[in-house]
């Protein structure tokens, strides 16, 4: 059990941030980097499930872990995570394990959130929790999560 899913399962406190969750796929890619053959991405991809399957697992109802994540576009035009390697991208969809996915899009000057797909993105949440598009304020999203919820603060 590595470090950070230690202190999530410690329960101090109510929300937690991975920020960017993405690069722990990339560190462990650089530290494998001289490895050959498949394995290695199959491990990185069991790595990131396990720490997803875990904080869906063990922590408990009150506890919110936001995995903050770079995204990409695919060769078909449509708007993904950001990954390493086939197994995450063709077998899993990472996005499918999360009941919210919320991308950020800017104009230049303004920074919201996304909260459901148009058809080339995974965004989504449940009906009626946000508008369709919504300010970048992670404090307002928590507080609109734990309300729709149920969930003290």
């Amino acid at each position: 059990m590595n470090t950070l899913t230690k202190s999530l399962l410690s329960h101090k406190l109510k929300r937690y941030v991975i920020d960017d969750s993405q690069y722990l796929l990339c560190f462990e890619m650089f530290v494998k980097a001289k490895e050959t053959g498949y394995n290695k991405f199959t491990d990185m991809a069991l790595h990131f499930y396990d720490l997803i399957q875990t904080v869906i697992r063990d922590t408990p109802p009150d506890v919110i872990v936001y995995f903050l994540h770079h995204i990409e576009t695919n060769g078909e035009g449509k708007i993904k995570a950001k990954t390493i390697g086939k197994m995450l991208d063709e077998k899993l969809t990472i996005e499918g394990l999360f009941s919210i996915v919320l991308l950020c899009q800017t104009d230049g000057a303004r920074h919201e959130f996304i909260t459901q797909s148009d058809g080339t993105t995974t965004a989504k949440s449940p009906m009626e929790m946000f508008p369709p598009k919504t300010d970048n304020d992670l404090k307002r999203i928590d507080e609109i999560i734990r309300e729709y919820y149920g969930i003290d603060n």
